[in-house]
């Protein structure tokens, strides 16, 4: 009996002298030339544009109406916590505080229905086969292809006294419901606009996750709450995590959607900047009110990437476990 043929595969060792020489670099320490072009894109669109918006805050109104002009105030900072009457006297008014706190609430409140819709939406997916997961992936980026505005629009008129929602309610006998404008229509056109950001990143998050573990689960007897509280939603939290924070922001900052969906009955943050911009010709204040809506959102983020510290941080306890 002849002895079993052994495959072999031939060395390079020129080749395996060179990788062997070669020296490495290590991250961080390529030449400063090499980001220049990054640094300049920064400094122009990011860094220059909002040390503007932060020194057009502590300048007055302008006398024609438009622009700014000096000399140096904190005029429109005080203005976002107290009111001045005729006579000089100044008093605290919450007014731009509440606005402030029901952008807050409103992007929280989309992020959380986003979540909801996102998560099963995803999981879907990523259980679906191969050629069919594409198509759908590609079906969630087709509303992208859409200019936003004209997406608000359609929501305007199925939510409309005469749209096709309240046509169906009155068919059937019933009184149409005052959907359009009203906080419940801004809410709806956010969520159908920032839903997508929450679904993709899920989904990635879901198409890498085992769900072997969610069926031993089932069969060493867990329910099906505990499979999603226990297995599966933490094994989707970066997911989670990463669409949050592409939901939460721009929602925080939003205002077509609350300008056109909830007319004058919803402020929010950025529905009142755009006004003090473009209505009231009052620059110095939008751009305080500007100001504190970035330092409203270098909070979140702030928060975001400290919970991102926290789940990655348990993940390396859990594998050393």
């Amino acid at each position: 009996m002849s002895a079993p043929n052994h495959l072999t595969v031939p060395i390079d060792v020129a080749s395996a002298e060179k990788f062997k020489a070669t020296t490495w670099r290590r991250p961080g320490s390529g030449s400063f030339w090499l980001a220049t072009p990054g640094i300049v894109l920064g400094v122009v669109f990011v860094a220059i544009p909002v040390i503007l918006v932060v020194i057009y805050s502590f300048m007055s109104k302008a006398p024609g109406g438009v622009g700014v002009a000096g000399p140096f105030s904190v005029d429109s900072w005080q203005k976002l916590v107290f009111e001045e009457d005729f006579s000089g006297n100044k008093s605290f008014n919450p007014q731009y505080l509440e606005i402030l706190w029901r952008s807050v609430w409103m992007a929280g409140l989309t992020t959380i229905l986003a979540i909801l819709i996102a998560v099963p939406t995803a999981v879907w997916i990523a259980t679906r086969a191969p050629r069919v997961r594409n198509l759908l992936v590609l079906a969630v980026t087709i509303p992208f292809w859409t200019n936003t505005l004209i997406r608000t629009y359609a929501w305007m008129i199925l939510l409309n006294d005469q749209g096709l929602i309240n046509s169906g309610i009155k068919a059937l006998g019933a009184q149409p419901l005052p959907l359009f404008p009203s906080p419940f229509a801004t809410t709806i056109g956010l969520v159908y606009v920032f839903v997508p950001f929450m679904i993709l990143p899920i989904y990635t998050s879901a198409a890498k996750f085992d769900f072997s573990l969610a069926e031993a689960a089932y069969d060493l007897g867990a329910t099906r709450w505990r499979v999603v509280t226990r297995v599966l939603l933490p094994g989707l939290r970066s997911g989670i995590l990463a669409g949050s924070l592409l939901v939460f922001v721009p929602a925080l900052g939003a205002f077509i959607q609350p300008m056109l969906l909830g007319g004058a009955k919803l402020d929010l943050i950025g529905t009142v900047i755009q006004r003090q911009f473009k209505e009231s010709m009052n620059w110095p204040f939008g751009a305080a009110i500007s100001v504190a809506l970035l330092a409203l959102t270098l909070l979140a983020l702030m928060g975001f990437a400290l919970a991102a510290k926290r789940l990655s941080a348990q993940g390396e306890k859990a594998s050393l476990l």
